[in-house]
């Protein structure tokens, strides 16, 4: 029942598979929720006897949804303010990270220190400062203020990507530079010859995280973008709004009430993207999980 050698028995098995299915149902519970609810008809909604399948796929949800979050257009900028900005921080954040983790020099640990601190301070702390210096260099309104940040190291959480790098980068035996080394080769070359496809791991993780955390990201976005870049979540935060401007109460009164299935099929499409993401990376993420955790030697 406990288990011997090293083997679980089935009161052990029976906690743990219980305890893994708490926590995926915690996990999908909000998702069944939102998918369920968006299928849904005004009438389903109001039916108290009809609670997890709706009597009919009512897509006319997503069509006004679709309508409303102006979507593929919409999509486009998502993904032009938030692939760039995830690809140059990552580049960059394996650069710091192998220099941490391989070079010795002056103020070498306090500069990490610094590094660290960025994550930790609160962005809303340095938001004035940010905002009046991007208004002076005319970065407001353009995808500069996410790229060049990035570009310099001081994009959305970059501390903890070069946090990875640098971990797994100590974790590559150092014979295989010191190899390269006598061979000739200088550190450049070792960097993008030797250790930058041992660390491709790091990179997959890094980048799906930044560029979650770049599509996410609606509090700087609204601020730095203004009106003239817009994403997914950022209309989704407006969308009762524009719903209220496309769909007026004088219209057919059909589409003129917001109810809650068009606000969560809305929100299944601001999240698609990323699902679609996943479950295409889905491997490699795994990987990248597991492997960019080594510590050093």
């Amino acid at each position: 029942m406990i288990g011997v050698k090293g083997n679980d028995g089935f009161l052990i098995r029976t906690l743990i598979y219980g305890l893994l299915i708490g926590i995926g149902f915690v996990y999908i519970y909000p998702v069944i929720f939102m998918t369920s609810f968006s299928f849904k008809s005004l009438e389903d909604l109001l039916n108290p006897l009809i609670n997890w399948i709706p009597s009919a796929l009512y897509m006319e949800n997503f069509k006004q949804a679709f309508q409303v979050l102006n979507f593929f257009p919409t999509l486009l900028e998502t993904l032009y303010v938030t692939i760039l900005p995830a690809i140059a921080q990552t580049a960059v954040a394996a650069f710091i990270g192998y220099g941490f983790a391989r070079f010795t020099f002056r103020l070498k640990n306090f500069l990490f220190i610094l590094v660290m601190i960025t994550f930790i301070i609160p962005p809303q702390v340095t938001l004035i400062p940010r905002y009046l210096v991007y208004s002076e260099l005319n970065l407001l309104g353009n995808i500069q203020a996410f790229l060049l940040p990035a570009t310099f190291g001081q994009g959305i959480n970059s501390a903890i990507f070069i946090l990875i790098f640098y971990q797994f980068f100590r974790s590559i035996p150092k014979t295989l530079e010191e190899a390269a080394l006598l061979d000739g080769a200088g550190h450049l070359r070792i960097f993008f010859t030797i250790a930058i496809p041992m660390a491709v791991p790091a990179i997959i993780i890094s980048f799906l995280f930044s560029f979650v955390w770049y599509w996410n990201e609606t509090y700087l976005a609204a601020i730095f973008f203004g009106d003239q870049l817009t994403t997914l979540p950022l209309e989704l935060q407006k969308f009762a709004a524009s719903y209220q401007r496309m769909f007026p109460a004088g219209m057919d009164e059909s589409a003129s009430r917001l109810n809650e299935g068009i606000r969560l099929a809305g929100t299944v499409l601001s999240i698609l993207p990323l699902l679609v993401v996943y479950f295409i990376a889905q491997k490699w993420f795994v990987e990248g999980v597991d492997r960019s955790g080594i510590t050093g030697e």
